[in-house]
């Protein structure tokens, strides 16, 4: 299973979408270990948002989606701020 998820900043309230085939708790737990650049500048996270796909281009195409200006806007209309 593949997993599009989006984690709120509790520092500064920036959104970061992602992909992974990775279990969603241990994603977080890189993410909040500071396994990159910007996941490192920007922890802690939560959790604010998932969803599961079959295939890796699946959630690739939704990843880049969400990514995009309408995705924005459909995150901000399901996810309270």
């Amino acid at each position: 299973m593949y997993y599009v998820y989006v984690l709120k900043s509790l520092k500064n309230g920036k959104r970061y979408v992602g992909f992974t085939s990775k279990q969603l708790n241990a994603r977080f737990k890189e993410h909040n270990a500071g396994s990159n650049k910007w996941t490192r500048e920007n922890r802690p996270f939560i959790n604010i948002y998932s969803e599961e796909y079959k295939t890796k281009t699946e959630a690739m195409k939704r990843e880049k989606f969400l990514k995009s200006g309408q995705g924005r806007k459909i995150l901000d209309s399901i996810i309270d701020k």
